[in-house]
């Protein structure tokens, strides 16, 4: 019988996640179902060719999912992550906004810049000024249901968007199903039922310090800046993403010198054969080295599965590193700042 060392305890947990978020992720699965099996309207346009996705954060995040979705299809697309949207929108442009609050000004501002383009549109929110903003401007919307805060709010908005779009992503249901068994299957590793070394999520956590830098394959990268933005916001931690062929042809000079950042390796099970040969390479340098990474892999299954199995695994790890960090994963008050003083 194998010895489950514990390396949290749940006291501490609800200490300091006060606001209970590990709760939220927990019931991640159980959202994620709920959502897609949704009652709200699926959209109906026609003759797309091209589909802008706008929103910031967590919902930008969501974009970066599509993004890699579309990316086998004839469909072009651009995700914006700002306030212009690109000039080659015409009618057949589908304009996807997402703020998960509603009231986010870079999505509002696309938003506006969007309806006198001739394009169709599609806004997605909590409520919030977007959604009053639709209704006066007979704009398209769908009202989701958040769950403590946007970031924690991805599988809600995710699932959901995946159900209403599905008529122009053309995703099949299989593959959502199969992505909800994945979240069903990882859930049972890494929640709060397991707080011991045998939790991937928490071993993660407890492994990470100073600085991470996030290597990731073309395909993946919505999981890596994902990441890299949850580290930021959950664990109050600086953190560094970078695709792994580009890094390659530079800042693997970098870890020429001694360094303190630690690297981590985020692999698709079925990367380009390529990519595999390079990971080989960079695991040889680092070993040579003395370079101490962290090596994770993606599960089997489509490129949903893949994406939101990995968020959902290295989310849960920046709420145990705030954690074991004496920090609350949830304020966010230097984001806050910044709001409180842009107009």
């Amino acid at each position: 019988m194998s010895f489950k060392k514990r390396l949290l305890d749940s006291s501490i947990l609800n200490k300091f996640d006060s606001y209970g978020m590990y709760k939220v992720y927990d019931r991640w699965p159980e959202i994620a179902k709920e959502s897609y099996n949704t009652d709200l309207a699926q959209i109906n346009f026609e003759k797309i060719s091209h589909i802008v996705l706008t929103g910031m954060g967590g919902s930008g995040t969501i974009n970066d999912i599509f993004s890699s979705i579309l990316s086998k299809t004839n469909i072009h697309v651009d995700v914006v992550k700002g306030y212009h949207i690109p000039n080659t929108i015409n009618a057949n442009t589908l304009v996807v906004t997402t703020s998960v609050s509603g009231n986010t000004a870079e999505s509002l501002t696309v938003l506006n810049s969007a309806k006198n383009t001739g394009s169709k549109i599609i806004a997605f929110s909590s409520g919030g000024k977007m959604e009053e903003y639709c209704k006066a401007n007979k704009i398209e919307h769908r009202h989701i249901s958040t769950y403590h805060s946007p970031r924690a709010s991805l599988t809600s908005f995710l699932f959901a968007m995946l159900k209403i779009l599905q008529p122009i992503i053309t995703i099949k249901k299989t593959d959502v199903v199969e992505s909800i068994e994945n979240l069903e299957y990882i859930q049972e590793k890494i929640s709060s039922a397991n707080l011991t070394s045998e939790n991937s999520a928490l071993s993660l956590a407890d492994w990470i310090s100073n600085i991470p830098v996030i290597y990731y394959p073309w395909g993946l990268q919505a999981a890596a800046i994902r990441f890299k933005n949850s580290l930021q916001e959950n664990a109050k931690m600086h953190a560094m993403a970078e695709d792994i062929i580009e890094a390659c042809h530079n800042g693997i000079v970098a870890w020429q010198r001694q360094s303190d950042l630690k690297p981590i390796l985020i692999r698709g099970e079925d990367d380009y054969v390529k990519t595999k040969e390079r990971w080989t390479i960079i695991k040889e340098y680092f070993e040579q080295n003395k370079i101490e990474y962290k090596e994770i892999s993606s599960a089997n299954g489509s490129i949903l599965s893949k994406i939101i199995g990995l968020i959902y695994l290295l989310d849960y790890s920046t709420i145990y590193r705030a954690v074991i960090s004496g920090i609350d994963p949830t304020p966010v008050n230097a984001i806050n700042f910044v709001k409180s003083r842009s107009k």
